[in-house]
């Protein structure tokens, strides 16, 4: 995450690895709105964003909304995060956020190399 080229925005770069096993850099940009805590996602109008930092080191947590959905989101550097992290997360989500479903993604490759060209 990084300020933007222009004045009231973030930058969200990431190297996605996909079904296939390639790697495909990603880059997200997030509009600050003054007097919201609101991003909105550029180049999708109906979706709010929220950011929280996270007690896990090298990790981030996002709340998205769109139309007709709710999902909470914990990025990490790491391949395998702290368990202790990933626990935090669910509890968070699951007795505060009233979140009732949880999904963990499994990683059977090392993550993709992330570059800043």
């Amino acid at each position: 995450m990084a300020a933007g080229s222009a004045p009231m925005q973030l930058q969200l770069h990431a190297t996605i690895r996909t079904k296939n096993g390639s790697c495909v850099p990603r880059e997200w940009i997030y509009h600050l709105t003054e007097g919201s805590t609101d991003l909105r996602t550029e180049g999708r109008p109906d979706m709010k964003t929220k950011l929280f930092s996270s007690s896990c080191p090298g990790g981030i947590m996002l709340k998205e909304t769109g139309q007709g959905y709710q999902r909470f989101l914990l990025y990490n550097r790491l391949p395998h995060p702290p368990e202790k992290c990933v626990e935090a997360f669910q509890s968070l989500t699951s007795s505060c956020l009233d979140s009732k479903a949880f999904l963990l993604t499994p990683r059977k490759q090392e993550a993709c190399k992330w570059s800043s060209n």
